[in-house]
């Protein structure tokens, strides 16, 4: 008895624990969730809202949230260019390093362009957009480079596997068509693949005509031969395929 309830209370334990473990994990899941949701809309807040500064608004201030808009659209079209692929192509895991020591260039220089825009002092802003332009171009032309880089280099794997799939399909197609090659055989024009049984030229089966009509009338052997040319065949015993419409059965009056 004491047994029983000991092994009672150590599954109670276990099954307290397992709870507690999935609970923590759902939990954690869920966090990640909102996490993942809050930064995404975060970024499309920001995007946006540097989108109507380069639109709407002139001078540094425009100009810098082009700088910082297209700098964020390259990175994030390359990250993710890049995340993608490597799942199917390992040689992109190299490509993927250089991106996040890339990513870690482009990260200040989003941190800087931001903090100059809340910069009073406009006219040293001013001074500062050429080397800032030249920055951004540099990073977007190396993360731009990677990402197309990465895209020919899908494109070129699924064009040879293409082209690979379309030599085994024209190879399967002759093989199915493998009756087209055949010579005739001599003696018998028209018909690949039979021979004249009585090695004279003539009909496919002039010799087997020849032994039913030996004794007609006689009752030699020949004379079933000739019962069984005439007589049709029983259409029961017929060879039949799954394509095939089964015969209808006569109806009698």
């Amino acid at each position: 008895m004491e047994a029983v309830i000991l092994i009672l209370g150590l599954l109670v334990v276990a099954f307290v624990a397992l709870g507690i473990y999935v609970s923590v994990k759902i939990i954690r899941a869920a966090s990640r969730g909102v996490d993942r949701t809050i930064t995404q809309a975060r970024r499309a807040v920001e995007d946006t809202t540097l989108r109507a500064k380069s639109y709407g608004q002139v001078g540094v201030v425009g100009e810098l949230a082009q700088l910082r808009l297209s700098l964020r659209t390259s990175m994030r079209a390359t990250q993710e260019a890049l995340q993608t692929g490597v799942t199917e192509d390992a040689s992109l895991s190299e490509s993927l390093a250089l991106f996040q020591r890339l990513s870690v260039h482009g990260r200040e220089l989003d941190d800087e362009l931001k903090r100059l825009e809340r910069e009073p002092d406009k006219k040293t802003v001013s001074s500062l957009l050429p080397g800032l332009k030249k920055r951004t171009g540099e990073i977007t032309r190396s993360a731009d480079s990677l990402r197309w880089a990465a895209r020919d280099r899908a494109r070129q794997f699924a064009d040879d596997d293409l082209a690979t799939l379309n030599e085994q399909i024209d190879v399967e197609a002759g093989a199915l068509r493998h009756w087209t090659t055949e010579e005739p055989v001599p003696g018998v024009p028209g018909v690949p693949g039979v021979q004249d049984r009585t090695g004279a030229p003539g009909a496919p089966g002039n010799a087997r005509w020849q032994g039913q009509g030996q004794g007609q009338g006689n009752g030699q052997p020949g004379d079933a031969g000739i019962a069984e040319a005439i007589t049709a065949a029983d259409p029961r015993q017929r060879t039949t395929y799954p394509w095939q419409k089964s015969a209808r059965p006569e109806t009698t009056n």
